[in-house]
């Protein structure tokens, strides 16, 4: 049975599906198995090829009632559902679906009392810092007003995802054939955390070099089995 990790809160700009394909990619770079599930309506899906994970598109009830379905009897699998931004009753039926759930959350003061709000609407829960500065300055601000602001739920904070440019190379169409190593690591640091948070072990992988680059999925049998599950998973459409 799959695990199924949703991202979603009342916020929209936080990052939510660069965080879901982030994700889906440092799962595939820890050996998991996963498909990055579309639920916006505002987006189009990308294609599968050249990633280290397949991609669904449920952006109706009935698509998602049918991935879901399906995710759940694939052992070892991971869904990660992108849910969109300021949808609340998408929100809520998410919330119900899920094994995990991530709130992502900007720096501002309007993001921390939005994210605030959906800790206490649902209570299972995490908030995850994103795009998160990483000039010292900046950095020692925004690590400073959650410690005031958001102190109650502490131990409902994940470390922060690291604000990066490279993160829209997962968002293009086509992913190049090479992606940035610092890409990579930080794919990777974002697996880590929800495979620890979901307690599955792995067997790790050392970051890379700064000059190293990632290859495609799609040049190894393994990605061509991933893109072939996706069409059961997606109906044979995507």
């Amino acid at each position: 049975m799959a695990d199924i990790i949703c991202i979603i809160g009342n916020k929209g700009g936080t990052g939510k599906t660069s965080l879901s394909h982030m994700l889906c990619q440092g799962l595939g770079l820890l050996g998991q198995r996963s498909a990055c599930v579309l639920t916006d309506t505002a987006r189009e899906p990308l294609r599968p090829e050249g990633r280290r994970y397949v991609t669904a598109d449920a952006r109706t009830p009935e698509a998602l009632a049918k991935v879901a379905d399906k995710l759940r009897a694939l052992d070892g699998w991971l869904g990660v559902i992108d849910g969109g931004g300021n949808r609340p009753e998408v929100d809520r039926k998410l919330y119900a679906l899920a094994d995990i759930v991530l709130l992502p959350f900007r720096e501002s003061h309007e993001d921390i009392r939005t994210v605030l709000a959906d800790l206490e609407r649902f209570p299972r829960a995490y908030a995850l810092p994103s795009q998160w500065p990483t000039n010292p300055w900046a950095r020692e601000a925004a690590d400073r007003s959650v410690a005031q602001l958001m102190g109650a739920y502490r131990h409902r904070i994940l470390r922060p995802v690291n604000s990066l440019s490279a993160s829209k190379l997962l968002l293009q169409s086509e992913v190049p054939d090479q992606l940035p190593t610092q890409l990579a690591n930080s794919c990777r640091r974002l697996a880590r955390q929800m495979l620890e948070v979901l307690e599955i072990e792995y067997a790790d992988v050392m970051d890379e070099p700064e000059s190293g680059t990632m290859a495609s999925a799609a040049d190894s049998e393994e990605g061509l089995a991933r893109t072939d599950t996706l069409a059961a998973l997606a109906g044979g459409t995507h």
